[in-house]
């Protein structure tokens, strides 16, 4: 079934070929089809394109494919092609030609942008979830270690004193940041495209405001043609968060695999975390910090990948919008599988108490004993030179103890305040707005 074919049939070949992963990709967009459907219909309704029994019969059906969707049970029947056709059959044959009516006043274009739509605002929520949990899980072995000293590094080479709070603490951090990024996608993406059609608005009088307050949104895509315009425009953003996130989670991946090595040996990987060799039997591999890494590295890409398929694109849908979503979904859920992985294996790490007991990290202290001098009134160029010079005769000591008292520093880890600023940034999404609309709409229909 096709809601456009008329009476010349399409070439078999021409058909797998538009179709592509369509279908498959429309099995995750079929609970938020049907949610579009329902408020839609609701709306039709009120400006007199439904009567009240027709409304009642259409929610109840709807309601009971939504079911089937969330429970994994909804098909998308061979030769169909998509969800928004493999719906208005199942209405249709149950319903006769009352089914037929949800269509009036949209078109496929402003349906698949809302399902694009809502599937992502879920999935936005579930990522700021893991994020979250992520952020808590360093601050948490950042509380846990904040004492244990360990090497600084920069050039790869030992510089400074560091400690393992301030390296959990650091990836808390920009993992805030990149909460951040998925706000300002959030904010684009939580906008209301129904009503568009074909990206040109409606003779019929919709009320679009309805739909976007029943579906729970910020407000809507106000000029019809830029609701269409935004389709590519809306997933590139949430790309971009995406890739922030990513970017995090391989640099983290990247030092727990240079720290988990025996030539650092800084922290110990959980051994049911860790894969062997079929050739040497004392081999306990990080594989799963090197996937991530891999992963990670190819979601950065994903930004880019979208603008190649959109930014030639002029005013107006266009079929090549399609293959968005195939990069776009798994996407998504290859980033939640990396935050859960990641977010185990950083609460079973173990963390080395003793690596400055090795000599050879002696001089990180040079700094600390640089100021030391300075503090008892030795000019700073001088002190610098005298501890170079001790450093170049073999004569440089220090007691391997560190007193930082300022913000963000080894003896204040400032924690609390990036909680308290994770804490302000998810205030800010205001997901319980989503979910109430979402559990009121289901909750009306009988």
């Amino acid at each position: 079934m096709k809601l456009w074919e008329k009476n010349i049939q399409v070439n078999k070949d021409v058909e797998t070929y538009t179709i592509g992963k369509d279908r498959e990709m429309d099995i995750y967009l079929a609970p938020y089809d049907i949610l579009g459907s329902m408020a839609h219909i609701i709306m039709l309704e009120s400006i007199g394109l439904l009567a009240k029994d027709e409304l009642s019969v259409l929610l109840k059906e709807l309601k009971g494919i939504y079911h089937l969707a969330i429970n994994g049970k909804f098909i998308i029947e061979e030769g169909i092609e998509d969800v928004h056709s493999q719906v208005e059959l199942m209405l249709t044959r149950k319903l006769g030609d009352i089914g037929k009516k949800i269509h009036s006043g949209r078109s496929r274009n402003d349906q698949v942008l809302v399902d694009l739509k809502l599937f992502t605002r879920d999935q936005i929520y579930l990522l700021t979830e893991q994020v979250t949990q992520l952020i808590d899980a360093l601050l948490s072995q950042s509380e846990k270690y904040k004492d244990v000293l360990m090497p600084g590094y920069t050039h790869l080479q030992i510089a400074m004193p560091s400690s393992f709070g301030l390296w959990f603490g650091a990836y808390a951090e920009s993992l805030v940041d990149d909460l951040q990024m998925l706000l300002a996608a959030y904010r684009i993406c939580n906008r209301n495209p129904l009503g568009s059609a074909a990206g040109y608005g409606s003779s019929f009088p919709l009320n679009r405001q309805m739909t976007t307050d029943l579906l729970g949104f910020d407000s809507m895509d106000y000029n019809v043609v830029y609701a269409q315009m935004g389709r590519g425009k809306m997933e590139r953003a949430v790309a971009f968060a995406i890739a922030s996130i990513a970017g995090t989670l391989s640099k983290l991946s990247y030092d727990a695999c240079l720290y988990n090595s025996q030539n650092f040996g800084f922290i110990k990987l959980a051994d049911e975390y860790t894969t062997g060799s079929s050739i040497m039997p004392h081999k306990k591999n990080p594989d799963i910090f090197e996937l991530t890494r891999a992963k990670c590295n190819k979601l950065q890409a994903l930004p880019n990948d979208i603008t190649l398929i959109i930014n030639n694109l002029p005013s107006g849908y266009f079929r090549d919008l399609q293959i968005i979503k195939e990069l776009f979904i798994p996407a998504i859920h290859e980033m939640s599988d990396c935050l859960n992985m990641v977010t185990r294996m950083i609460g079973e790490l173990k963390i080395n108490e003793h690596i400055l007991d090795d000599p050879k990290y002696q001089l990180i202290f040079s700094v600390e004993e640089v100021n030391r001098l300075v503090l008892e009134g030795m000019p700073f160029r001088d002190a610098y030179k005298k501890v170079g010079l001790d450093i170049e005769e073999g004569n440089f000591t220090h007691d391997k103890k560190v007193h930082h008292t300022h913000e963000g520093s080894i003896g204040n880890l400032y924690n609390d305040h990036i909680n308290q600023l994770k804490g302000q940034v998810i205030a800010q999404f205001n997901f319980e707005k989503v979910i109430l609309a979402e559990k009121k709409l289901l909750d009306s229909i009988n």
